[in-house]
Formats: structure tokens, sequence, C-alpha cells
């Protein structure tokens, strides 16, 4: 008898271990898509990304790079202060978008040009993303709107 109790007991701790291996298996596959790690243009020159790899890039949008009208794509670069990448983007951008200003963009990275499908934009004059201000700090070119 309890050597019966103790073979169900097993039975039921393999389960349990066997049924959390497959659930967190599922959610992993699940959230592949949804994962999008964050670099800076640096950070892709430096080690370029395979072209179906999505992911995010954020600097400011260097001056005089802004190219619109033509056509629907508009062009323009994102810098870090180190590296700067062209971007080219099919949409509509934010109202607040514009050059010398942080951005973050999410796309693929494709023959040397950034294809994105999103683009953010900061949304007041003191806000930058936090990843776009490390950047910048770390390539010693960030300025602190705050004067501290």
């Amino acid at each position: 008898m309890k050597s019966l109790k103790k073979t169900r007991r097993i039975q039921v701790i393999a389960l349990a271990a066997l049924a959390l291996v497959v659930s967190t298996a599922l959610i992993g596959y699940a959230m592949r898509d949804g994962i999008n790690f964050f670099r800076s243009p640096a950070q892709v020159l430096a080690e370029p990304p395979g072209p179906t790899e999505v992911f995010r890039i954020g600097g400011l949008v260097a001056e005089g790079s802004l190219q619109r009208g033509q056509g629907e794509t508009i062009r323009f670069a994102v810098t870090d202060g180190g590296a700067t990448i062209p971007v080219h983007y099919t949409g509509v951008l934010p109202d607040l978008f514009e050059e010398n200003q942080g951005m973050v963009g999410t796309g693929k990275y494709v023959n040397g040009i950034f294809e994105a499908s999103e683009i953010l934009a900061k949304h007041d004059e003191t806000y930058m993303p936090k990843e776009v201000v490390d950047a910048l700090k770390e390539q010693g070119v960030y300025k602190d709107p705050n004067g501290s």
C-alpha cells in the first residue's frame, strides 16, 4: 500500500513538473515576436543585426537629415553622437517629431538602412526615453534640459 502511495505521489510531481516546463515553453514561444530589444546607433554599427530581426533604435534626429515630400517615404538619420544610422519610414510622423529631438523607432536593419515600421517622438520638452538618454550619456553628448 505504501508503495502505491509513493508511486502516485511521484507521478503527480512528475506530471506537474512536465506541465510547468510545457507552459513555460509555450509562453516563451508566444512572446518571441513581442520582444523588441533596444539598440543605439553605435551598437547597431558595431554588431549589425540580421535583416529579419525586429528591434528598437533610439537617439536624436540628426540635424539637416530630415527629407520630406519625396513620395510616401520619409528619410532621416538618427544619431547618438558616436554613430549615425539612416532611417526610412513610410507613414505619418508624430506631431512633435523634428531635428535634434529624441526619437525611438521600431523596425529592421536592412542593407545599412533602418526600415522603421513605427516612430515615437518625445511628448514634451523635457521627456526623452531612458534608453535614449543612456545611449547619449554613453557617447558624452547628452544635455540635461533641466540644467542639472
